[in-house]
């Protein structure tokens, strides 16, 4: 079943998609620093997506500097399989978009469903969703709850799911989620959504600015930190010493090594880590590895399992959940192949009773998942128990529409769109490599040392 935003033109169709390499030196200050990745570059592979009408649909896929050229070929790529398309057809049904980009048969054969094109392919379909909110004056989140069950079932690939999750049983968990919206919505609205931060946490912080900071977020009404460790033992057992006399006994303390570890290393880690009471793991290991991460599950509880960052399409989740290998998903607007399968990723989620906590770690991450966590409060689960929104305090001055953060929560966005904007004028000064931030001989870069 489709739907149609309202002042679409019978006669409006896509005129250009314009693919953006943009890029901030964040490895100047170490901001984003991990176990995997000691020198980010935060960066866009960037998406405008233009009608013959002047209307725009924005989108992006989130990478961490040196290879977003190759993102930004992926997108240009897939771009003409856009070109003269009756915008009509495009923001009536995304979904018919999403299923042809990923199933193209050319395509196909570079992941299938994983990897650069796939993520490029959900940048694309992330800018038509951005262009079907603007053009039903909604913010993204509002336009998936106004859906009916039916018409949100329409918007998922269930060819590889239906082992653990029916068109049936989507119907149901969608149906069952009406109860109470309204009542909801007025909760959001007031309340906002729950966020936990990872400003404290980076690797590259000295002892003075982690312990700081971990107090300011506490300050500011964060009920759970989230720290990187994985780099060295000593280290993350002083740090988190640190952490925890900062923010004291009851605020949770969650731990992420960026997939650093085997699984016997993540085991051994963690044992030693367990006197501060981590509340979860993030990525203990490979994030292909299912019965890896089954196996740090069993061997560390009650210390949780999250992880979904780095999960390639919806059906490393479904074998996440079957094999009971995670406590915590962690969706992330840029990884799969956009709202879509996100859509997807949230109805199994409900289905295995796991609660959602989206990744947002870098540009643009808060601006576009806090819609997909607002949807599935208002329309599917119900509840933010046990469930927050990532928040890092980064580069969100650069968009035209940044996410609100107050007293720990997410404040719901009401600009119509999806929130990937970037406002013109940063474009074109972190434009790489031509933009005056990368060219300017006064302006240090923070380049990763080679």
């Amino acid at each position: 079943m489709k739907f149609r935003p309202p002042g679409v033109p019978v006669t409006e169709r896509v005129s250009s998609v314009e693919a953006i390499d943009v890029r901030f030196p964040t490895s100047r200050h170490r901001d984003g620093s991990d176990a995997m990745n000691p020198f980010p570059d935060y960066s866009a592979a960037y998406v405008v997506l233009r009608t013959s009408t002047g209307a725009e649909g924005h989108g992006l896929v989130f990478t961490v500097g040196r290879g977003t050229e190759i993102q930004v070929a992926a997108l240009r790529s897939l771009a003409p399989m856009l070109v003269g398309e009756p915008v009509e057809q495009l923001v009536a049904d995304p979904g018919a978009l999403a299923r042809r980009l990923v199933g193209d048969s050319q395509i196909r054969w570079l992941g299938p469903e994983k990897g650069v094109v796939h993520m490029a392919a959900g940048g694309l379909v992330n800018a038509v969703w951005d262009l079907a909110a603007r053009r039903a004056g909604k913010p993204l989140w509002r336009l998936l709850a106004d859906l009916t069950p039916e018409q949100v079932v329409a918007q998922v690939d269930f060819r590889y799911l239906r082992d653990a999750l029916t068109e049936d049983d989507a119907l149901t968990l969608l149906r069952a989620g009406r109860d109470g919206r309204a009542d909801r919505e007025d909760r959001l609205l007031a309340e906002g959504y729950p966020a936990y931060t990872t400003t404290p946490g980076w690797l590259g912080y000295d002892d003075d600015k982690l312990a700081r900071l971990c107090a300011e977020a506490v300050d500011a009404g964060f009920r759970l930190i989230k720290l990187k460790v994985g780099a060295d033992l000593a280290e993350d057992v002083r740090r988190l010493g640190i952490a925890r006399r900062a923010v004291g006994p009851d605020v949770r303390l969650a731990v992420d090594a960026n997939q650093v570890w085997g699984v016997p290393d993540a085991i051994r880690w963690m044992r030693e880590l367990a006197p501060f009471d981590p509340y979860w793991i993030e990525e203990p290991t490979s994030p292909d590895d299912v019965l890896g991460h089954a196996a740090v599950r069993r061997a560390l509880a009650p210390v949780k399992v999250a992880t979904g960052e780095h999960a390639h399409n919806a059906v490393m989740f479904k074998q996440l959940l079957q094999a009971g290998a995670v406590d915590v998903v962690q969706i992330d607007a840029c990884r799969v192949a956009g709202v879509n399968e996100n859509l997807a990723v949230l109805l199994l989620a409900a289905k295995f009773g796991v609660p959602v906590c989206p990744h947002a770690g870098g540009v643009g991450l808060c601006e576009l998942v806090q819609h997909l966590a607002m949807f599935d409060f208002l329309a599917l689960s119900g509840s933010t128990e046990d469930r927050a929104i990532e928040y890092v305090d980064h580069l969100h001055e650069h968009f035209v529409d940044p996410v609100v953060v107050r007293d720990g929560r997410y404040r719901a966005p009401t600009a119509p769109g999806m929130g990937a904007e970037i406002v013109a004028a940063s474009r074109a000064d972190y434009r790489f490599p031509d933009g005056t931030r990368w060219t300017a001989p006064a302006t240090p870069v923070g380049a990763a040392p080679a």
